[in-house]
C-alpha cells in the first residue's frame, strides 16, 4: 500500500506520518511538503503510483482572500495532478477538513469548496473521505498558529503569561486520534464519506487553568500530575513537548549527612512503576519511542550518555549524566531515546513510567536514535 501525505511537514501531517510509522510500518509513505506544489510536474510525480492520498496541506491564517484562494488552489492542483498521473482511476482521497466549515468565513468557504472539488475528482463516493475535524492539539504544534493549546504550552514553558482574550467552547481532539482516522480511511479500513469525530468538550479558560496547574505541579513543585485520564495525559504530554530539549533535564537535590546521601527521584500524584537496571560498559539500552507513556531516567551510579531524537528529524540531543551528580531526564513522547554506559564500570539506572508495564500493550516501538 502506497500512501501520499500532503502537508507532511506540518503539524497534522507529521502526526499522520508518526501513526503510520508506528501502527502500519508495512505501508509505503510518500511525504510531500511545499516543494511538491511548486510546479505541476513535481506534483504529478508525487501522485504517480499512489493508492491513496491524505491531503493535510492548507493555509490556516492570513489575509481572508488569500486563505480562501490558497486552500482551493491546493485542492485543485492536487486533483489535476492526480488525473494527469493516474488517468480515470485516481487514488483514494482523504481530506483533513475542519468544523470551521460550518461557519461563515473565508476560511470556511475555501475549505468547503476544496472538499467539493476533491469529492468530484474522486469520482466515486467510496473513494473520498471528508474528515471534518474539531480543534486539534498535540505534541510539537506551532505556537500562535496551530491552536490555542500550542500557544498556551509555549508560553507556560518559556516563562510567559498566557491570557484568555475570548473564552469560548472547545471540542479538542488529540492529533494522533485524528491521524488514526485519516490513515485508516486511506487504508480502506473505514467507511468513506463525511466523518465527524467527537472531541473533548471544554472551554478555553478551563483548558488554560488545567495546563497552568500541570505546569506548576511538574516544573515548580517537581510532582508529576495525575495522568489516569487519557485527556489529561494527552494535555500533559503536549505540554512536555514544549520543554524539549532545553528543560528535559532536572537536577536532583542530594541530602547528605554522616550516614551518606539521599535524593528523591520521582514524586507523582498518580500511579506508576519503578525499575532498576545495570548495564555493562559500552552497552546501549533503548532505541525505541513511546506514543503516550511518560518515562524518566535517573542514573544512580556510573557514567552514561542519554540521547534523544524527535521522529523524522536528524537532530540528536545528548545528555551526559553521572551518578555523582544525580539528575532526571524525561523522555518526550514521539522521541526515540537510548542510554549508553560510557564509563569503565557498571552503570545503575533507575527508570520510572507513569503506568505499570503491560506486555500485551507495552507502547514501545523500535527506532534507532542515530538516523
Amino acid at each position: 500500500m502506497k500512501i501520499g501525505i500532503t502537508g507532511a511537514g506540518g503539524f497534522l501531517g507529521w502526526h499522520v506520518r508518526v501513526w503510520l510509522r508506528t501502527f502500519r510500518p508495512d505501508a509505503e509513505v510518500r511525504a510531500a511538503g511545499r516543494e511538491a506544489f511548486s510546479g505541476r510536474e513535481s506534483l504529478i510525480d508525487f501522485c504517480r503510483g499512489l493508492d491513496a492520498i491524505i491531503h493535510c496541506a492548507g493555509m490556516n491564517r492570513g489575509d481572508d482572500a488569500e486563505v480562501e484562494a490558497t486552500n482551493l488552489a491546493l485542492a485543485k492542483s492536487l486533483a489535476d495532478a492526480c488525473r494527469a498521473a493516474c488517468g480515470t482511476i485516481i487514488p483514494r482521497l482523504v481530506f483533513a477538513n475542519s468544523t470551521h466549515i460550518d461557519r461563515d468565513s473565508a476560511y470556511a468557504s475555501g475549505k468547503r469548496a476544496a472538499a467539493a472539488l476533491l469529492a468530484s475528482a474522486a469520482g466515486e463516493a467510496s473513494r473520498f473521505t471528508n474528515a471534518v475535524l474539531p480543534n486539534l492539539f498535540g505534541e510539537f504544534g506551532r505556537p500562535f498558529y496551530n491552536s490555542a493549546i500550542s500557544t498556551f504550552c509555549h508560553q507556560l514553558t518559556s516563562g510567559g503569561q498566557p491570557e484568555v482574550h475570548q473564552d469560548a467552547a472547545l471540542h479538542l481532539l488529540h492529533a494522533q486520534k485524528a491521524a488514526a482516522l485519516l490513515a485508516r480511511a486511506a487504508l480502506g479500513e473505514s467507511d468513506a464519506g463525511e466523518v465527524r469525530p467527537q472531541g473533548e468538550t471544554t472551554t478555553v479558560r478551563c483548558v488554560l487553568e488545567k495546563l497552568t496547574r500541570m505546569q506548576e505541579s511538574y516544573s515548580v513543585c517537581g510532582i508529576v500530575p495525575d495522568l489516569s485520564g487519557s485527556f489529561d495525559r494527552e494535555l500533559f504530554n503536549t505540554l512536555r513537548s514544549y520543554q524539549f530539549p532545553d528543560q528535559s533535564r532536572s537536577e536532583l537535590r542530594v541530602n547528605t549527612d554522616a550516614r551518606g546521601g539521599l535524593f528523591e527521584t520521582v514524586k507523582s500524584s498518580g500511579e506508576g512503576q519503578t525499575f532498576v537496571s545495570t548495564t555493562h560498559p559500552g552497552i546501549t539500552r533503548g532505541n525505541h519511542y513511546h506514543t503516550y507513556k511518560f518515562e524518566r531516567f535517573v542514573v544512580c551510579s556510573g557514567e552514561a550518555e542519554i540521547s534523544l531524537r524527535r521522529l523524522f528529524s536528524n537532530h540528536v540531543v545528548t545528555f551526559r549524566v553521572s551518578g555523582d551528580s544525580p539528575c532526571a531526564i524525561d523522555m518526550p513522547t514521539f522521541c526515540a531515546h537510548n542510554i549508553t554506559n560510557t564509563g569503565s564500570g557498571p552503570l545503575t539506572t533507575l527508570f520510572w513510567a507513569n503506568e505499570i508495564f503491560d506486555p500485551k500493550n507495552p507502547d514501545t516501538f523500535s527506532e534507532q536514535v542515530t538516523p
